[in-house]
């Protein structure tokens, strides 16, 4: 097996960019290119039932924001983490980029077919028993659901 293309999910969080390390250092050593993929899982504001306070009567306008703007803030955030881990770990390495809306686990695996990647890198928590069970697991997900091999990268 020969690995050309290698996809690292990031996220912003230590814990991401720890494993992105690991495959900057594999696509060094294989020669390979990288694909950053940052999914933005979509956060949007109820509708507000009414445009009254209903205890003061007064005028509300939720958080002042809008789902659209949400995504905005969402979406330009998400660039920002992919800028920042190809501003200190890329070097010259050729880094193609994702930012996608959706699920997760999903879109990293929907992004890993697009780019025709050869290995997933993952960081995880490493949360198990009850916390897993409350919190799910992205890596865990990828893990069962992909065609490709994916390296996990726990925090130590």
């Amino acid at each position: 097996m020969k690995i050309t293309r290698i996809l690292i999910a990031i996220d912003g969080t230590t814990i991401a960019e720890h494993a992105a390390t690991y495959g900057f250092d594999l696509a060094r050593k294989f020669n390979a290119s990288i694909g950053l993929v940052n999914i933005i899982e979509p956060a949007l504001l109820p509708p507000l039932a009414s445009s009254a306070d209903p205890i003061m009567g007064l005028p509300t306008d939720g958080l002042g924001i809008e789902s659209v703007e949400l995504l905005d803030i969402q979406k330009n955030t998400s660039e920002d983490i992919i800028n920042s881990v190809i501003k200190k770990l890329a070097g010259d390495l050729e880094v193609t980029h994702f930012n996608e809306f959706g699920s997760t686990a999903d879109g990293i695996i929907k992004c890993s077919k697009e780019f025709d990647a050869d290995l997933i890198v993952i960081g995880t928590h490493g949360r198990s028993g009850f916390d897993r069970l409350l919190m799910g697991s992205v890596a865990e997900h990828v893990i069962r659901h992909s065609e490709i091999p994916v390296l996990v990268v726990p925090l130590i």
